[in-house]
């Protein structure tokens, strides 16, 4: 894996993020395992082990300096895309991964134990029957849903002051244009991925009834 090593790293570089050398295996470890796993239980359409590196661990990379919060939870995570990336660069924060397919949640189990990520918990249901009485401080999602389906889904899971970061291609502003009112977009970042040529967008968006819901829901 030498080649993607040195593709990731470079990549990392451009992103501008510090990665330690222990970082990078854990991050190479994980593709190795998804690369295994892929032959056999179909988990992303990209076999390429040098596509997955930009097309899953950079493109996942690139929201690190965006996303902030203690608490985690990635929605529609797949095979754990951006959550494990972003587990594995910080440790000390929790990532909660939430995939209704249990081919891919049993994947999410094998990496946590085969990494070692402590600050890593799994989830196999819909977003729409988690339950978590503490509220997450920001809820990720990779080409899960449209926003309003987001917005809806994930609402009863933001903490007070949480919130949800999406990650789309081309600009969203149809699906910006049907979100509830009482969602405000506070901002829209344009992503650029060392390797993908596509149009990389992350929206940030706050709820103005997170903190009264979550207290409601206490």
């Amino acid at each position: 894996m030498n080649d993607e090593r040195q593709f990731l790293t470079r990549g990392v570089q451009k992103l501008g993020l510090s990665l330690t050398d222990a970082n990078i295996d854990a991050l190479l470890n994980y593709l190795a395992l998804l690369v295994k796993w892929n032959r056999a239980y179909n988990l992303t359409a990209v076999r390429d082990p040098m596509q997955m590196v930009s097309r899953h661990l950079l493109d996942s990379l690139s929201v690190a300096n965006l996303v902030d919060g203690q608490r985690i939870l990635d929605v529609g995570t797949g095979p754990g895309l951006p959550g494990i990336p972003l587990a594995i660069l910080f440790p000390e924060r929790q990532f909660e991964l939430l995939d209704s397919n249990g081919k891919k949640t049993r994947f999410l189990i094998e990496a946590k134990l085969q990494l070692g990520l402590d600050n890593v918990q799994v989830h196999c249901c819909r977003v729409e029957s988690l339950r978590d009485e503490q509220g997450f401080d920001g809820i990720t999602s990779r080409a899960f849903a449209s926003l309003a389906d987001m917005a809806g889904g994930c609402e009863h899971l933001l903490a007070p002051q949480g919130k949800l970061y999406a990650m789309k291609g081309q600009y969203p502003e149809q699906e910006l244009s049907q979100l509830p009112k009482h969602f405000i977009v506070e901002a829209c970042h344009t992503l650029s991925v060392p390797g993908v040529d596509e149009a990389r967008h992350l929206m940030v968006i706050a709820s103005q009834h997170s903190g009264e819901h979550s207290a409601s829901d206490q």
